[in-house]
């Protein structure tokens, strides 16, 4: 597929990173695991935590489906025009969970990082599926940025709930 020429290594280097960092969340969940559960955790848990992994899966699929041999644009367009939607659905989703838990109060660099800035990358995946028979090279620009994007949103997410829980939530000896 001529139009996918040249972004092999993007995505193999993206979709390694993604799944890489998906292993050290799971290291790193199961290292906290033992620290005593504060009030309302597990609804904090799935506006905060769970969404990290949830991005860097996204990346990994993201990077799986256009590495894929196509014979045409039209079914890698319809898979991340539908990743994107289903991104966007899942962050009002998340929005909903940062408003309604109560273990944490966010402020404005959670609301960027948790909720618009991800909305952004997935909206812009599904706008992106839209224009890509058009403008296939800015079509396929846009999926990168966005990859990247949920990428350092999730590796920021991933050290803020880290530092967090090792600084704020741990019990004082």
């Amino acid at each position: 597929m001529p139009a996918l020429t040249g972004w092999e290594n993007f995505y193999v280097i993206v979709g390694s990173s993604a799944g890489a960092l998906i292993g050290l969340q799971f290291v790193v969940i199961t290292l906290i695991a033992d620290n005593p559960v504060i009030r309302d955790m597990e609804q904090a848990s799935s506006a905060f935590a769970t969404p990290t992994i949830v991005h860097f899966s996204a990346v990994l699929l993201l990077a799986a489906v256009i590495s894929m041999p196509w014979y045409g644009l039209t079914a890698p367009g319809i898979c991340w025009g539908l990743l994107g939607l289903a991104g966007v659905i899942y962050e009002i989703v998340v929005a909903w969970r940062m408003r309604s838990q109560t273990a944490y109060s966010p402020e404005f660099e959670d609301l960027l990082f948790h909720f618009l800035l991800p909305f952004a990358a997935y909206g812009t995946l599904a706008v992106s599926a839209l224009t890509a028979a058009a403008h296939i090279r800015n079509a396929l620009f846009a999926v990168a940025v966005a990859a990247l994007l949920l990428l350092f949103v999730g590796i920021h997410n991933a050290w803020d709930g880290v530092t967090y829980h090792v600084f704020v939530s741990r019990p004082k000896h």
